[in-house]
């Protein structure tokens, strides 16, 4: 079994080199290399994915705020900072991506509820489930109604609408969101198994 250790700056300027690569030919992984091992594939974590973030972040702040790696990265380093157990810090990258978008691309229907999936994660992290569950009402509401009930990111936010049910304790509604939304909606999307 080997011990696979990589300099940061390696790791950095490998993942310079295929967003470049991408963005010149078309070609290769692009921004993922910023979140995954270039040898074995596996997403970063911890330590090493917020190191990334933060270097990604910086490497691409300079572009203008309409370029989509440089978004990108703002994301990839809210997603490094949250995972990591700083969801107060993660929270205000969120809030200020979605201020973005919503200047930038308010047609984006979609990339503005991402972000808003993810302001509604920090909030269910620190604690405040009651505004995590108003916000998770409306992006389910939003995805049923662009979607439908089978997609799998409509799916996905039932889901996470439905842990917050449960973990403010509206135990009947979680369970009637499951039984009687989620689960159809799945078994027709995904199959019975």
């Amino acid at each position: 079994r080997h011990l696979r250790l990589a300099h940061l700056s390696c790791l950095v300027r490998q993942a310079e080199v295929a967003v470049k690569e991408y963005e010149e030919c078309g070609t290769g992984e692009g921004i993922a290399k910023w979140q995954k091992c270039f040898d074995c594939g596996q997403r970063f974590h911890g330590p090493v994915l917020l190191a990334l973030g933060w270097a990604g972040w910086k490497t691409y702040l300079g572009r203008p705020e309409t370029d989509v790696v440089r978004c990108t990265t703002m994301v990839a380093l809210g997603d490094a900072i949250r995972v990591n157990r700083r969801p107060e810090e993660a929270l205000t990258v969120f809030e200020a991506h979605a201020a973005l978008v919503r200047r930038l691309w308010p047609h984006n229907e979609g990339g503005i509820l991402v972000t808003q999936s993810n302001i509604a994660n920090c909030l269910g992290q620190l604690g405040r489930h009651d505004a995590a569950l108003t916000l998770e009402r409306k992006i389910y509401a939003k995805r049923v109604a662009m979607f439908g009930t089978s997609h799998q990111g409509t799916i996905m936010a039932g889901t996470n609408q439905a842990i917050t049910l449960y973990k403010l304790a509206l135990f009947d509604e979680a369970k009637h969101s499951i039984r009687d939304q989620l689960l159809p909606a799945a078994r027709q999307s995904l199959g019975a198994d």
